[in-house]
C-alpha cells in the first residue's frame, strides 16, 4: 500500500479575507485610489510646458529617442519625493531645470478615496538646488508628501513598482528570493511580507525541532546501552566495599605497631644525644684555645693593606706628573723648532734685502749719469691745453651717458616687473583642464575633479589607456560648432570616462562608484562611420560640413561619440540651409544644425510619414571656458612679445621664457 499522504499545511486565518480587504477597489470612473490622474510639467528638462492625463489602466508612452519619454518618468519620480540619484541622470534637482530657465515645477494629481477628491502634489525646483512642496495648493514639508505616498503604498525605491531605465541592470541582478520579497511589498497588502517572514521563521524552527528529536532518540539509545554495561560495575563495587571494610580494620591496628617501633628508636636516639653532647664540649675548649693567634694575624693584615694603598696612590700621582712634564717638553721642542725656522727665514730675507739695496744703488748711479747727459726740457703748453679741453668734453659725454644709462636701467626694471606680472597671469591661465572640470562641476558633476585626479595618479593600475572626462579629450576651435556639438551630445557622455579593456572598466566602476561618474567601455577602436561626402545638391542647399569632421579627439573617444550620439549623421548648414530646410529632408538627412535652429526628422515605422522637430541653438557653456582661455592666452603672449621687443638691453631677452623667445 502507498504511504498515507501528509496533512496539508493549515491556512492562516484571515489571510484571504485580509488580502481582499487590503486590495484597492476601482471606482465608477475605473480609477484606483492613488492612480495618476493628471501630470503637468513646466520648464522641466526638454519641456517648456506639458499637460498629460493618463488613463486608469495601462498607459504607453511611445516616441523616438530624445523626444522626452524618460523626462516624463523622471518628473513622476521627483514629484513622488524620490531622490534624484536613483534616476542615474544627475545628483541634484537643479540639473532637471530646463536649460536657460531659472526654475520649473512638476504637478501630479492622484485619485483620492472617492471620485472628484483628487490629491494635488506640486514640487517646485530651481537652479539653486532648492525644492518647495505644495499639497493641494498649500505649502507643506516633504514629510507630509511622503505620508500621502505611503498611504497609497507607492514605493519609488521598489524596482518591481518603479523601474528607471538606468537601473535595469540592478533589477536583473536580484535573486529570486529578493524578487519575491519586493513583489510582495508591491502587491498592496502590508501583512503579506510579514506573514512570509513568519512562515520562513516557523519553517526554520520546525527543522530545528526535527533535528532535536532525532538527537534525543539517539541519546536515549546510548543511555540504555550504558546502563546495561554499568550493572556489571555495580557488582564489582559491592566486592570493593567489603574489602575496604577489612582494610579499615587493619589500618586501626597499624598505629599500635608503629608506636612500639618508634618507642624503641626514641630510646636509642637519647643515648646517641648524650654521647654527642660530650664530644661538642671537648671541641669548644679546643676552639677557644686557637682563637687568640687568629685575631693577631688579622690586625697585622689590616696594617699592611693600608700601607700598600698609600704607596699605590703615590705611584699614580708620580705617573700623572711625569705624563704632564713629557707633554710640556714636547710642546717646548715644537716651539723651539718653529723659532729656528723663523730665524732662518729672517736671514734669507735679510740677504735678499741687501741684494735689492745693491741693485737699487747701481740703478741710481746709472740714472744720475743719464740725467746729466739729457738736454734741457720745455713742456708743450698748447698740446696740453688741447688735451685739457678734450678731457673736459669727454667727461661731460661720460656724465651724459651715465644719466642715459640710469634712465634705461629704470625703464628696464619697469619692463621686467611688467613681464613678471604677465608670467604670473600666464601660469594661472595655463590649466585649461581645470577650467573645463569646473564647468562640469557647475552642471551637476560635483566630484568630477576628484575622479579625474584619481585616474591620473593611478594610471599604472590599468592595462590600456583610459580617457576622460570626454570633455577634456575633445578639441574644437569654432565656437559655433562647439555649441552644435555640446547640444547634440547627451550631458552624461561629457563627464564619462572611457576604457578599452573589460577589466579596466570593472576596476574603474568600483573606484568611481562613490563619485557618481559613468564609465563607458570601447573595445574596438576601428569604428565605422558614415563616409563623408558633400554632394553638389547639399552645397546648393547650404550644407557645408558634418559634425564629426569639426573636432579632434583620440580614436576611442571619437568612437564613443559616434556610437552614443551619432555625430557622423549630423550635418552643418548655413542660413541658406535654414531657409530651405524642407528640401534638406529629401536628401535623406535626418539631423541638421544651422546658426539659429536644430532640425531633426524621423520617419514612422508604421505609417511611413515624416515628423520634424525644431529646437533653438543654445550657446556653448562647457567649451567656451577653454576657448576664452585660448583667446586670453594669445593676447597675453602678444603683450609679452611686445614688452620684449621694446627693451633695448639685450640682457632682457635672456630673462624671457624659452617659449616666448
Amino acid at each position: 500500500m502507498a504511504p498515507p499522504r501528509a496533512a496539508k499545511r493549515p491556512k492562516l486565518e484571515g489571510s484571504s479575507s485580509s488580502a481582499h480587504a487590503g486590495a484597492p477597489q476601482r471606482g465608477e470612473d475605473d480609477y484606483v485610489p492613488g492612480n495618476i490622474v493628471e501630470i503637468e510639467l513646466c520648464n522641466f528638462m526638454t519641456y517648456d510646458r506639458l499637460v498629460c492625463r493618463p488613463g486608469p489602466r495601462l498607459n504607453l508612452v511611445v516616441g523616438p529617442n530624445g523626444s522626452g519619454k524618460s523626462s516624463l518618468v523622471c518628473a513622476i519620480a521627483l514629484a513622488l519625493a524620490a531622490d534624484p540619484a536613483i534616476l542615474g541622470r544627475a545628483s541634484s534637482v537643479r540639473a532637471f531645470v530646463k536649460r536657460g530657465e531659472d526654475s520649473g515645477h512638476v504637478k501630479l494629481s492622484l485619485r483620492g478615496d472617492a471620485p472628484g477628491r483628487d490629491i494635488c502634489i506640486t514640487r517646485k525646483i530651481d537652479t539653486n538646488n532648492k525644492s518647495e512642496w505644495l499639497l493641494d495648493g498649500a505649502s507643506v514639508p516633504k514629510k507630509d508628501i511622503i505620508d500621502v505616498i505611503k498611504k497609497f503604498n507607492i514605493q519609488i525605491n521598489n524596482l518591481t513598482q518603479f523601474l528607471p531605465q538606468d537601473r535595469v541592470c540592478e533589477f536583473a541582478k536580484l535573486t529570486p528570493i529578493q524578487l519575491l520579497e519586493e513583489t510582495e511589498k508591491a502587491v498592496g497588502d502590508p501583512n503579506l511580507p510579514v506573514q512570509h517572514r513568519l512562515l520562513i521563521e516557523r519553517s526554520k524552527e520546525l527543522r530545528v525541532l526535527e533535528v532535536t528529536v532525532k538527537q534525543k532518540e539517539q541519546t536515549l539509545n546510548n543511555l540504555k546501552a550504558l546502563n546495561a554495561e554499568q550493572e556489571k560495575d555495580v557488582q564489582r563495587v559491592w566486592q570493593r566495599d567489603t574489602l575496604l571494610k577489612k582494610a579499615e580494620l587493619m589500618k586501626k591496628k597499624l598505629p599500635w605497631l608503629k608506636y612500639d617501633m618508634k618507642k624503641l628508636e626514641f630510646i636509642k636516639v637519647q643515648e646517641e644525644e648524650k654521647s654527642f653532647k660530650m664530644k661538642m664540649e671537648e671541641a669548644a675548649k679546643i676552639w677557644q684555645d686557637a682563637k687568640a693567634p687568629i685575631e693577631e694575624l688579622k690586625k697585622k693584615k689590616m696594617t699592611h693593606a693600608s700601607s700598600t694603598k698609600k704607596i699605590t696612590n703615590q705611584i699614580n700621582q708620580n705617573t700623572n706628573k711625569r705624563r704632564e712634564v713629557t707633554d710640556e717638553e714636547g710642546q717646548l721642542s715644537a716651539r723651539l723648532r718653529t723659532t729656528f725656522d723663523d730665524i732662518e727665514d729672517l736671514k734669507r730675507q735679510e740677504r735678499s734685502r741687501q741684494q735689492r739695496i745693491s741693485n737699487a744703488r747701481d740703478a741710481l748711479a746709472a740714472a744720475e749719469k743719464e740725467l746729466q747727459d739729457l738736454q734741457p726740457y720745455e713742456p708743450p703748453r698748447a698740446e696740453m691745453a688741447q688735451l685739457t679741453d678734450k678731457i673736459a668734453q669727454t667727461t661731460c659725454g661720460i656724465n651724459e651717458l651715465k644719466l642715459r644709462r640710469k634712465e634705461k636701467e629704470r625703464q628696464l626694471a619697469q619692463e621686467k616687473e611688467n613681464l613678471r606680472k604677465c608670467s604670473d597671469r600666464l601660469k594661472q591661465m595655463e590649466s585649461k583642464n581645470n577650467k573645463l572640470l569646473q564647468a562640469l562641476e557647475r552642471t551637476g558633476a560635483d566630484k568630477i575633479s576628484e575622479a579625474y585626479y584619481w585616474v591620473q595618479d593611478n594610471k599604472n593600475m590599468f592595462r590600456a589607456e583610459v580617457y576622460g572626462p570626454v570633455l577634456l579629450e575633445v578639441n574644437i576651435q569654432n565656437k559655433t560648432h562647439a555649441a552644435y556639438l555640446e547640444n547634440h551630445v547627451p550631458n552624461y557622455v561629457w563627464k564619462s570616462f572611457i576604457t578599452q579593456d573589460a577589466s579596466d572598466r570593472d576596476l574603474l566602476v568600483r573606484q568611481l562608484k562613490h563619485y557618481g561618474i559613468p564609465v563607458l567601455n570601447c573595445v574596438n577602436n576601428s569604428f565605422r562611420c558614415e563616409p563623408f561626402n558633400i554632394t553638389l545638391e547639399m552645397e546648393q542647399l547650404g550644407i557645408k560640413s558634418r559634425l564629426d569632421q569639426e573636432f579632434e579627439a583620440p580614436p576611442a573617444v571619437k568612437n564613443v561619440l559616434i556610437t552614443q550620439a551619432s555625430v557622423d549623421q549630423s550635418y552643418i548648414g548655413t542660413d541658406q540651409a535654414d531657409q530651405r530646410a524642407d528640401d534638406v529632408v529629401k536628401l535623406g538627412i535626418s539631423d541638421l544644425w544651422t546658426p539659429r535652429n536644430h532640425y531633426r526628422w524621423s520617419r514612422s515605422r508604421y505609417g511611413g510619414h515624416v515628423s520634424a522637430n525644431v529646437d533653438s541653438v543654445y550657446p556653448s557653456r562647457l567649451f567656451m571656458c577653454g576657448m576664452c582661455y585660448n583667446l586670453r592666452l594669445d593676447k597675453l603672449v602678444e603683450h609679452m612679445v611686445h614688452l620684449c621687443c621694446c627693451g633695448d638691453d639685450p640682457r632682457y631677452a635672456k630673462g624671457m621664457p624659452n617659449r616666448m623667445v
